[in-house]
C-alpha cells in the first residue's frame, strides 16, 4: 500500500477538503483508499460521542467503513493545537496509539492502494512530547501533501512550509491550492499565478471552491509514492 500525508500552510487553509478530493478523484481511477485522522480537535458530542467530523467526511469520500477509534484515535473538544487541547482533557496523545493506528490502516491484506493521512493544522503543529506533524510524517516515512490556502500571502506561507518540509528531509510529493473562498481577487490570482509560473514541486493542481475532485493523475500519483 502507498501512503500519504497530507499537511498545510496553517489552520483552515483546505486540508480535508483536498484529502476527501483526492480519495474521490483516486476512486474514480480505480483505487481502493484508506484514511486515517490520527488527532482531531475542536470536536463536538453528539449523543454522547464524541464526533471527528473531518475523519468522518474523510471516511466517506474514501468509502473507509472502519469504526471511529480507527479512523481517529484521539478526538479532543478544544478547537487548539493537538497538544494544547490534549492538556486541557488530562490526556498524553501517546506516539505508540497512532504508531498502532496507522500499522492497523495501513494493513497491506486490507486490498487498499492508497492510504491519505491528515495531520492537524499545519506542518509543525505540537502533538506533545516534543512531536509534530512534521515528525509524525517522518515517523511513519511518509511523503507529504502540502496544502495551500489561494489568497494573499499564499507566496509565503507556501514557501515557508516547503522550506521547512526540506530542512526535516521530508519529500514533498504534491502541492494543492485550494479555493477557501468562493471569488479570488484579480490580486490574489496574480500573486498565485506569479508562484504557479515556476511551480515549487512538480505534481501540483487547484482545488477550485465547492469542487468535489482534483485535476491530476491520481493514479500515477500513488505510483509514485514508495510502499509503507
Amino acid at each position: 500500500m502507498r501512503a500519504l500525508f497530507v499537511t498545510g500552510t496553517d489552520t483552515g487553509c483546505g486540508k480535508t477538503s483536498v484529502a476527501c478530493a483526492l480519495a474521490r478523484t483516486a476512486r474514480a481511477a480505480g483505487l481502493r483508499v484508506r484514511v486515517l485522522k490520527p488527532v482531531e480537535t475542536g470536536c463536538e458530542e453528539h449523543a454522547g460521542e464524541r464526533v471527528a467530523a473531518d475523519a468522518r467526511a474523510l471516511a466517506e469520500a474514501a468509502g473507509d467503513t472502519r469504526g471511529a477509534d480507527a479512523l481517529c484515535p484521539y478526538r479532543l473538544a478544544l478547537p487548539a493545537a493537538p497538544e494544547i487541547a490534549a492538556r486541557r482533557e488530562g490526556v498524553r496523545i501517546d506516539p505508540e496509539r497512532l504508531d498502532a493506528a496507522f500499522t492497523a490502516a495501513a494493513d497491506p491484506t486490507a486490498g487498499a492502494d492508497l492510504l491519505l493521512v491528515e495531520g492537524a493544522g499545519g506542518l509543525l503543529v505540537p502533538i506533545g512530547d516534543g512531536l509534530d506533524m512534521a515528525g509524525l510524517a517522518a515517523r511513519w516515512k511518509l511523503p507529504l501533501l502540502v496544502v495551500a490556502r489561494a489568497s494573499l500571502g499564499t507566496i509565503n506561507h507556501t514557501l515557508l512550509t516547503l522550506e521547512a518540509a526540506r530542512a526535516r528531509g521530508s519529500h514533498v510529493a504534491a502541492l494543492v491550492f485550494s479555493h477557501t473562498q468562493p471569488e479570488l481577487s484579480a490580486p490574489d490570482r496574480e500573486n498565485l499565478d506569479l508562484l504557479l509560473a515556476d511551480p515549487p514541486v512538480a505534481t501540483w493542481a487547484e482545488l477550485g471552491h465547492g469542487e468535489r475532485t482534483l485535476d491530476l493523475d491520481a493514479a500515477a500519483l500513488v505510483a509514485s509514492l514508495p510502499g509503507t
